[in-house]
């Protein structure tokens, strides 16, 4: 759940992008990603940063009701565990190669950090494993 706590934080940060008062730390993103060009906060860019920002919290709440479910289901929550893997890798690898190509390389690093602490729990559980033949949560028994 940190790990939806730390999206939802981010997602925040680039809300409140969409206002002077509060894109402080939106430009010390910024500032640390070293893009191409200055950052020029237009309205369009505010649009984007405080719809970027909403799309982030939607995608950690959904995570986190996820992985409740998952926790819940137990050995049948399988399906609510690679569908959520899914999920992350197909961010992972369209917003990382992006980031790149349009100048923000950097961006690459956090990215990595998010798919990590995100896999290595879920790789240790073993929850992606299929189930043995015989063994409890075989569809077969």
């Amino acid at each position: 759940m940190a790990w939806c706590g730390s999206v939802v934080l981010f997602g925040a940060v680039l809300v409140g992008g969409g206002f002077e008062a509060t894109s402080g730390p939106v430009r010390l993103i910024f500032g640390f990603l070293d893009g191409p060009m200055p950052l020029d906060l237009n309205a369009q860019m505010r649009f984007s940063l405080a719809l970027m920002g909403a799309v982030s919290i939607g995608w950690a709440v959904t995570a986190a009701g996820m992985i409740q479910a998952g926790l819940l289901l137990g050995e049948r929550g399988r399906p609510v565990w690679l569908w959520l893997t899914a999920g992350v890798l197909t961010w992972f690898i369209i917003d990382t190669p992006m980031s790149i190509a349009t100048g923000y390389g950097l961006n690459a690093l956090p990215n990595l950090f998010l798919l990590v602490t995100f896999l290595l729990p879920i790789l240790r559980s073993g929850v992606l494993r299929a189930p043995r033949h015989g063994e409890a949560g075989d569809p077969k028994g």
